[in-house]
């Protein structure tokens, strides 16, 4: 049992230190240039079409269920009279 547990240790230990790693590239200072650069895009926006597609659907989203909140709210606080 012990041995057949060292034998699994060390196929383990192989496998994670014979793999190859990646060599990709340091993409770092590309990206602190851009966000560090004073342009007067907001920091949220600079990203891309994609942050700024994030950014309006978050913000109609929260517009819109604020106003269902309180539409909910206002349905609630005035029922309807009962004949």
């Amino acid at each position: 049992m012990l041995r057949n547990l060292l034998a699994l240790r060390q196929i383990g230990q192989r496998t994670i230190s014979t793999t190859s790693r990646r060599h990709l590239q340091n993409k770092v200072p590309e990206k602190q240039k851009l966000f560090q650069e004073d342009d007067g895009i907001p920091l949220y926006l600079k990203g891309g079409i994609a942050d700024v597609l994030l950014y309006r659907a978050t913000m109609v989203l929260g517009v819109g269920g604020t106003a269902y909140a309180l539409y909910r709210l206002a349905v609630a606080a005035f029922p309807k009279k009962q004949e």
